[in-house]
């Protein structure tokens, strides 16, 4: 199998490059310049252009512009399944984080909301992240307890501004997914609801006045 991505019929023989002279260091370098330029389709014609039995092939597999490129091109394609055995496999620097975080978290959405055949909301998102943590391979640990909290709060209001009255039954759902108590969850949206009416207010004064 080559180093690309998806049914090799997906790219057109007359878009394959000439790569068999190509470096790793060379072969990496324009993973990335397509990676910048957002050219997904040309990135995967690229890849999939690199023989089978290219000299450094170990290399190529290692290297993490390649696989970085591996990885993007998989999650266009929906090859969800390559997309986590990349990201599980190899432990990427802490500069690819972020854009692999995405992919990886936006990847299960998509599988999720395909298997219940509606948007996710809120609280199915949040269940989902916690089904999938995270890998250790694209994370590196630091900040649990700071990125559980800004989750939990990116939760509320998500919720708050769908629905800033929740009732019993949405209360007790939100605590289980947060981790909260429904007293908390009830008290978090009465402040919210505090501050906003405090702000509007405000703007209302200051509109009389200007």
């Amino acid at each position: 199998m080559a180093l690309g991505l998806g049914p090799a019929a997906a790219y057109s023989p007359m878009f394959v490059l000439p790569t068999l002279n190509f470096t790793v260091s060379q072969v990496a370098a324009v993973c990335e310049t397509l990676e910048e330029s957002g050219d997904i389709e040309r990135l995967g014609r690229f890849l999939w252009s690199l023989p089978v039995a290219h000299p450094n092939c170990s290399e190529l597999n290692k290297n993490e512009a390649v696989l970085r490129a591996r990885a993007l091109v998989a999650f266009h394609t929906g090859s969800f399944r390559e997309l986590y055995h990349i990201l599980e496999s190899h432990r990427f620097t802490k500069a690819s984080h972020t854009k692999l975080q995405a992919m990886w978290l936006e990847a299960h959405y998509q599988e999720a909301e395909k298997l219940r055949g509606r948007p996710l909301g809120p609280v199915d998102k949040y269940r989902v992240r916690k089904k999938y943590p995270l890998p250790r391979t694209i994370w590196d640990g630091e900040q649990k307890t700071h990125c559980f909290k800004e989750r939990t709060r990116s939760l509320l209001r998500e919720w708050y501004l769908q629905d800033p009255y929740p009732n019993p039954t949405k209360k007790r759902e939100l605590a289980q997914a947060t981790g909260l108590t429904p007293t908390q969850v009830g008290n978090w949206f009465k402040n919210r609801r505090q501050r906003d009416r405090a702000a509007a207010a405000k703007n209302r004064y200051g509109n009389h006045f200007f």
